[in-house]
């Protein structure tokens, strides 16, 4: 139960941080990913890709509490 709630944790916090990069790249087009990590690097589309993963982790998580109900 508490790897289960480590990993929400850790999937809240890449969106909260994809969330902020895109409001920042769309006021004033600032990718701070790209800009840390390098632009079209491994390392930045991994992140963006881990990001990914954890938008789908939430969402399968909402549909599955919805279907619950």
């Amino acid at each position: 139960m508490k790897n289960s709630h480590n990993l929400e944790l850790i999937a809240m916090v890449l969106l909260v941080i994809g969330g902020l990069n895109w409001g920042l790249y769309g006021l004033f087009s600032l990718d701070v990913i790209s800009a840390i990590f390098g632009e079209f690097s491994a390392l930045s589309r991994i992140i963006y890709i881990v990001i990914g993963l954890s938008a789908v982790y939430r969402v399968v998580q909402w549909l599955g509490a919805k279907g619950a109900k």
